[in-house]
C-alpha cells in the first residue's frame, strides 16, 4: 500500500514541481521556490521504473542499428512469409489483451522489434483474475505452462527477476533490470527465433543449447519485468538480441479465435472485426487456442 500511495503521488508531485518552477521565473513568493524541490520526484520515478529508462536507452541504440540495416523496408504482412508454421505457446483458450498486424491494432508499432508482438492472459467473464488483484496468485494465467511454439534450438535464458509487485490499476514496481523480465529465446530456423517473457522466476526448464520440440513445455507464466499484471509476451524476432531485432509477422497453423466474451470490462479499445482477420493471424480482443484443441 505504502509504494503504491508513493508512486501515485510522486507521478503527480513532480509535475507541480515543474509548474512551481516555471511561476518562480516570474515570481518572488518563496512558495514557489520550496514547491520546485518537488522536481526530485522525478528521481524516484526513474527509481521506481528503474528497468524502462534503462532499456529505453539501449532500445534507442537498438533503433539506429535497425535503421541502418533495413532503412524503411522493414519486414510486413506483404513482404514476409515464415518458414515455419507457429503454433500458440499454451494449452487450451486464452484471451489476446494487446497485438495485431496493422498500425491501429499492434502492440507497439513504433517499436521495431515488438511490432507484431502479443500479450495474453486468461479471463473468467470479463476478469483476468478472482480475489486480491495485488496478488499474482489470483490470476488465472499466473503459473500456467509456456509451450514451445515450434521445434528450435533454446539461444538465451534469463531468469534473474522476481515477480513485479502489482500496486494498482496500470501501476507496478518492477524487480527486474530488464523490462522483459525473465525470459526465452528459441532458434526456430534461420532468421526465426520467438521469445517469450515476464516468465515466473525458477521455473525455466531448458538451458541455452538445449533442443526442443513443438508443444514442449518450457517455463511458466509469471509477473516479471515491465508488466502490470500476469500475462505472456510472445513475439517472433529477426535474430536472438531483444535489442537490435525486427519483429515478424506471425502466421499461426491451424488456430481458433472467437471474440473475447465481455472483453469490453478490461479494454475499452476498438477490436478488429472478425472478417478482416486473414486465415492464421490474431488481433487482441480476440480468444486463441490451438485448433485441435477446439474453441
Amino acid at each position: 500500500m505504502f509504494l503504491y500511495t508513493l508512486s501515485v503521488f510522486s507521478k503527480w508531485a513532480k509535475y507541480v514541481g515543474l509548474l512551481a518552477f516555471l511561476i518562480s521565473l516570474f515570481s518572488e513568493q518563496a512558495l514557489f521556490s520550496y514547491l520546485t524541490l518537488l522536481t526530485l520526484f522525478v528521481v524516484l520515478e526513474i527509481a521506481l521504473n528503474f528497468s524502462v529508462f534503462s532499456c529505453s536507452i539501449a532500445m534507442l541504440f537498438g533503433l539506429l542499428v535497425i535503421r541502418k540495416r533495413y532503412a524503411n523496408n522493414l519486414p510486413s504482412v506483404e513482404t514476409f512469409e515464415s518458414s515455419v508454421l507457429y503454433d500458440l505457446p499454451f494449452e487450451g483458450a486464452w484471451e489476446t489483451v494487446n497485438g495485431g498486424f496493422t498500425p491501429e491494432y499492434s502492440h507497439s508499432w513504433n517499436i521495431p522489434g515488438q511490432r507484431y508482438a502479443y500479450d495474453f492472459l486468461l479471463m473468467k467473464q470479463g476478469r483476468s483474475y478472482f480475489g486480491d488483484a495485488r496478488k499474482v496468485e489470483s490470476y488465472y494465467c499466473y503459473g500456467k505452462p509456456i509451450l514451445s511454439p515450434a521445434d528450435g534450438v533454446v539461444v538465451t535464458v534469463r531468469n534473474r527477476s522476481l515477480d513485479s509487485l502489482i500496486l494498482g490499476k496500470d501501476r507496478f514496481f518492477s524487480r527486474s533490470s530488464h523490462i522483459a523480465g525473465n525470459y526465452l529465446v528459441v532458434k526456430h530456423a534461420q532468421g526465426e527465433y520467438s521469445l517469450m517473457a515476464h516468465l515466473k522466476k525458477d521455473s525455466i526448464l531448458v538451458n541455452e543449447g538445449d533442443h526442443v520440440q513443438r508443444g514442449q513445455t518450457l517455463a511458466q507464466c509469471g509477473n516479471t519485468g515491465n508488466s502490470t499484471e500476469p500475462h505472456l509476451h510472445f513475439h517472433l524476432q529477426s535474430g536472438p538480441n531483444f535489442y537490435t531485432s525486427v519483429g515478424l509477422p506471425l502466421r499461426f497453423s491451424g488456430i481458433a479465435l472467437k471474440p473475447c466474451e465481455q472483453y469490453a470490462h478490461m479494454d475499452k479499445r476498438p477490436v478488429m472485426p472478425a472478417d478482416s482477420i486473414p486465415k492464421g493471424y490474431i488481433s487482441r480482443g480476440y480468444t486463441v487456442q490451438n485448433e485441435k484443441g477446439g474453441l
